[in-house]
C-alpha cells in the first residue's frame, strides 16, 4: 500500500488568526493529540514577533513543554535568523521558511519584494545547516493572488527553485485564497517539477471556493505524496470575509483511506480531536466528514 504524508498545521496556520487567545494548555494538547492520533509531522507554532501574531506569543513556551513522540516531526515558523536562534533555543529540531510567488503579496504581507525575501532566508537556512536543524519552505499564492489574480507558473516554479537550493528539504505549493482547480493545480506542479524534484514538493489547499480535495486528487495523479491540512479546517481565509481556509484533515484523510492509501492516522481520533478544539473555541468544525460523523 503506498504511503501519504500528512503535516498538520492545524496547531499554528489553523490558530494564528484566531480573535481571542487560546491557553497554552489547550495547544500544548492539541499538539500531544494529534501526534498520538498518528500525524508524522504537527506545525506546532510561529517563532514571529507578538506584535504581528499576538496568538503565537507564547512559542517557547509551547515548544518546550510539549511531549515529544518519536517518529513526529515538530516544525516551528522562523522567518528570520532571530526566529531561528529563538527557536532552536526552544529546542526546535526543523523550521519553515515562507516565500510568494507574487511581488504585490510579499509586499503587503513581509514587507518586501520576492528576492529581498528570499535574501533574508539565506541566513536561515545557513544557520540551520550548521546546527543539523531541518528547513521546509513555504510558497504563497501559488494559484492566485488577492491582489493580482493569476499568478504565472513559472513564477511559482522559480520561487519554488530558490528555496530548494538554499537547502529546503521540501517546497510546500500555497494556494492562500483558495482559487485553484484541478487543471491549473496540475500546470502549477508540472512547472514545478521540472525545478525541483516532485518527491520534494508539497501542496497545501486552501478550501475557499470548494476545490481542495480535487486539487489534492489532482496532485496525487502528478506524483505529490505530502500535504498540509488542518484539523478541523481551522483557520479561515483572511483575503476573503467568512470563507473557509486550510482544507480539513479529517476530509483528507476519508479520501486517501478510500483511495487505499496509508496515512497511519486515526480517523476516529481525529474527529474527536476536531470536536473537542472547536467546542474550546466555540466554533462549529468545517469537515464536511465530522459533521457526518456526528450523524451516524
Amino acid at each position: 500500500m503506498e504511503s501519504v504524508r500528512i503535516v498538520e498545521v492545524g496547531p499554528r496556520d489553523g490558530l494564528q488568526n484566531e480573535s481571542r487567545e487560546v491557553p497554552t494548555d489547550v495547544k500544548v494538547q492539541l499538539i500531544e493529540r494529534l501526534a498520538d492520533a498518528g500525524l508524522p509531522a504537527v506545525e506546532a507554532t510561529a517563532f514571529v514577533s507578538p506584535k504581528w501574531v499576538p496568538q503565537m506569543a507564547d512559542h517557547t513556551e509551547v515548544l518546550e513543554r510539549i511531549r515529544r513522540k518519536p517518529g513526529v516531526d515538530y516544525p516551528v515558523l522562523a522567518p528570520n535568523l532571530k526566529g531561528f536562534e529563538s527557536a532552536r533555543a526552544a529546542g526546535a529540531t526543523e523550521v519553515a521558511i515562507f516565500g510568494a510567488a507574487s511581488e504585490s503579496f510579499s509586499r503587503k504581507n513581509i514587507n518586501c519584494s520576492i528576492a529581498e525575501s528570499l535574501e533574508r532566508f539565506h541566513p536561515v537556512a545557513q544557520a540551520a545547516k550548521k546546527h543539523g536543524v531541518k528547513v521546509r519552505g513555504y510558497v504563497s499564492c501559488v494559484l492566485g493572488c488577492p491582489y493580482e489574480g493569476e499568478v504565472p507558473s513559472a513564477q511559482v516554479a522559480n520561487v519554488a527553485k530558490a528555496l530548494y537550493d538554499m537547502g529546503c528539504y521540501e517546497v510546500s505549493l500555497g494556494d492562500t485564497i483558495g482559487t485553484g482547480t484541478p487543471a491549473k493545480t496540475k500546470t502549477m506542479i508540472q512547472a514545478c517539477a521540472a525545478q525541483v524534484p516532485m518527491q520534494k514538493l508539497a501542496g497545501h489547499y486552501h478550501d475557499t471556493y470548494g476545490q481542495a480535495l480535487a486539487n489534492i486528487y489532482a496532485s496525487l495523479e502528478m506524483g505529490v505524496r505530502t500535504f498540509d491540512a488542518s484539523v478541523a479546517g481551522l483557520g479561515g481565509c483572511p483575503y476573503a470575509a467568512g470563507a473557509s481556509g486550510n482544507v480539513a484533515t479529517e476530509d483528507v484523510v476519508y479520501m486517501l483511506n478510500g483511495m487505499g492509501l496509508r496515512t497511519g492516522v486515526d480517523l476516529d481520533k481525529l474527529v474527536d480531536i476536531g470536536r473537542w478544539i472547536c467546542g474550546v473555541l466555540g466554533k462549529e468544525p468545517s469537515s464536511k466528514v465530522n459533521k457526518a460523523y456526528k450523524k451516524r
